[in-house]
């Protein structure tokens, strides 16, 4: 059984692709992601996670952090 977790987050605050940037590098600092892809242009964040490592809480809690609103959209 897996515990990796495929989600999406509607991103609001970002001005440009360097936004996207400061994004994915604080979250892949977390313990427990595995993969991260911020697009400026889309306005999301497509995600892996272990959920047994970290949770959607800790994950908007970290973009608001970098200055960025976050809305979970969906699991894949």
């Amino acid at each position: 059984m897996t515990n990796l977790i495929k989600g999406k987050l509607k991103i609001t605050g970002m001005h440009c692709s360097s936004c996207a940037m400061n994004i994915d590098f604080d979250l892949e600092d977390l313990v427990g992601v595995k993969v991260v892809k911020t697009s400026y242009a889309k306005g999301e964040t497509e995600l892996e996670f272990d959920k047994d490592k970290t949770n959607l809480e800790e994950i908007i809690e970290t973009i608001k952090k970098t200055g960025y609103k976050a809305i979970f959209t969906g699991i894949d």
